[in-house]
């Protein structure tokens, strides 16, 4: 999967094949979005104006990059993860250890997702670092960084819920919606709150 030339990424999201599907893009948006990160550090490092930040930007750089790698990786783990899962809508549901393996494989598909929703939760924090001590110059791409890794989160969510409403568990489905309810509202509201930094800090 990760592989794949840009185009042929999409050209397979495009398709009838089940993977990569809403985790798998979520990924690699995540992953973009802290590539651009990684790259407003670039741009800010070793310049006078920005030296007194200068350790907590390479403390930055190191981190967004790690998430780069992280999410890149779980472009395949979500694929990996779904596998079994479509495997296992095609069997009879009257056949013996059906509820069981579907229940396993729920928990599995919605695992990858929440994990990306946590990774993008930590780009936005970066970002909003960013916004404040990046160079200027680059400060449209903390910007829009921001936004993907909040478009990252959405469709990341999205892939959490529709494994959980149909998992048997209940206790188990809510305490998981519930961790990925509190992502959601909160870094919903920092990753715009980020962008409007962005916007002043573009204008001023």
């Amino acid at each position: 999967m990760l592989n794949k030339t840009i185009t042929e990424f999409m050209e397979e999201s495009a398709s009838k094949a089940p993977v990569p599907g809403g985790g798998g893009v979520s990924a690699l948006c995540g992953a973009l979005a802290a590539s651009l990160s990684e790259m407003v550090t670039n741009l800010t490092t070793g310049k006078k104006k920005y030296a007194e930040y200068e350790k907590e930007i390479r403390g930055i750089m190191k981190r967004a990059e790690t998430l780069r790698n992280t999410l890149s990786e779980c472009i395949k783990e979500d694929a990996e993860a779904f596998a079994p899962l479509a495997a296992a809508y095609a069997l009879d549901k009257n056949s013996e250890g059906y509820a069981e393996r579907m229940e396993t494989c729920l928990r599995n598909a919605a695992k990858p997702p929440y994990r990306i929703m946590q990774y993008c939760a930590e780009v936005i924090r970066l970002d909003e670092r960013l916004a404040v001590i990046g160079s200027k110059l680059a400060v449209s791409d903390a910007g829009t960084s921001v936004m993907l890794a909040h478009g990252a989160l959405c469709g990341a969510y999205l892939n959490v819920r529709v494994n959980t409403r149909l998992m048997k568990d209940r206790e188990y489905a809510e305490a998981l919606d519930e961790k990925a309810d509190v992502l959601l509202g909160e870094y919903t509201e920092r990753a715009l709150n980020c962008f409007n930094a962005v916007m002043e800090r573009m204008d001023g």
